[in-house]
């Protein structure tokens, strides 16, 4: 939530999760400015059976809040993250995801 402009506001325990088509989860939306995206994905449910194929359009850093992924990156390593975990993957990666549900990211795109 924008509460003055350009000073945006929000709670890792929100409910305000929007269907997110593109990564089969959902998401919330912290701001979305020029040059800067930044928010939280949840996946709830049962796990995947299909991996999730994900180009990233900036570079993303993400936090690991709950859950477990895997991130096999095309060209470079494989990321195995947990809850407390941070990785920045650069623009343009294409990525591999298995996460383990529940699971929730606070994701930065730039």
């Amino acid at each position: 939530m924008e509460v003055y402009p350009g000073v945006f506001v929000s709670n890792t325990a929100t409910e305000e999760f929007v269907p997110d088509p593109e990564v089969n989860g959902e998401v919330h939306v912290l701001c979305s400015v020029p040059g800067v995206d930044a928010g939280m994905s949840r996946f709830r449910g049962e796990p995947w059976t299909e991996p999730v194929v994900y180009t990233t359009p900036g570079r993303e850093t993400l936090l690991v809040l709950e859950g477990e992924a895997h991130i096999e990156i095309e060209g470079g390593p494989t990321l195995d993250l947990k809850a407390g975990d941070l990785a920045s993957i650069p623009a343009g990666s294409v990525t591999t995801w298995r996460v383990t549900p529940p699971f929730k990211e606070f994701w930065v795109l730039a």
